[in-house]
């Protein structure tokens, strides 16, 4: 898994947006057996605290020890560094395995394998995650060429899963059907910053440039968002399955 993250820890955790409770609430109505849950590539730790209103206990799992050092704090939260692909957990040992906004980024066959060894027989395997925001159509403008045409030389590879809407990754396991959901916030400008500073894309554009792309379009998108509804709409993404009896991955 690549650690594109570390940089802009205290960004992350501070601008990246929060799953609404009824997307988890959702998620959590599929598990008959409410132990132990694991977030993996746990970030900020936000999905992690979440879970654990649910959960007797709760682990949590990022490469990234500046991550961990911010993730959000609870009792029944076991934080520790790791990989995904290759866990110190036990065989079976999880009623519920997450992973949020992060799959894209793991080696699918070893990471899969890894599930099938952790997770319980009945247990439920999520994976979340949200693509490219909306605002009004005139930020909207600003906002898709800052993505697409700056930018998007710099994304990695893998963020074609998530503009595919996580639809296209591999997915061994018996499919349950989700409902859709989305998340809407009404952002001040500095938010919106925070947020575009987050991106994996922005970061490596700084790497190669030394300039942070963000100053191209700081003072058209300034006067935009001060001129319009401040309301920002992401879609969520959700898969979520059970393990495939018959599946040998």
């Amino acid at each position: 898994m690549k650690d594109n993250f570390s940089k802009q820890a205290v960004d992350y955790s501070k601008f990246r947006p929060q799953y609404p409770e009824e997307m988890i609430r959702y998620i959590v109505s599929f598990v008959d057996y409410k132990s132990t849950a694991l977030d993996l590539a746990t970030g900020n730790g936000q999905v992690a605290h979440k879970l654990s209103a649910y959960f007797e206990n709760v682990f949590a799992t990022d490469i990234s020890q500046k991550q961990l050092d911010n993730a959000i704090r609870a009792e029944n939260i076991i934080y520790s560094k790791e990989s995904a692909e290759k866990t110190s957990f036990k065989n079976q040992q999880f009623d519920l395995i997450v992973v949020a906004q992060a799959v894209h980024w793991f080696n699918f066959d070893v990471f899969y394998k890894e599930i099938y060894r952790i997770l319980k027989p009945e247990g439920v395997f999520a994976v979340i995650g949200y693509g490219l925001f909306s605002t009004n159509s005139d930020s909207d403008k600003i906002l898709r060429h800052f993505y697409y045409d700056i930018v998007g030389p710099y994304w990695d590879a893998e963020r074609k899963y998530l503009d595919e809407n996580y639809e296209t990754i591999p997915f061994p396991f018996d499919e349950i059907s989700a409902n859709k959901f989305c998340n809407e916030f009404i952002w001040d400008f500095e938010t919106l910053i925070g947020y575009l500073q987050t991106w994996s894309s922005v970061q490596h554009y700084i790497s190669k440039n030394n300039q942070n792309p963000i100053d191209l379009i700081y003072d058209e998108l300034k006067f935009s968002w001060g001129n319009n509804d401040k309301k920002v709409k992401f879609p969520l993404l959700l898969r979520i399955g059970m393990l495939n009896k018959g599946n040998k991955v």
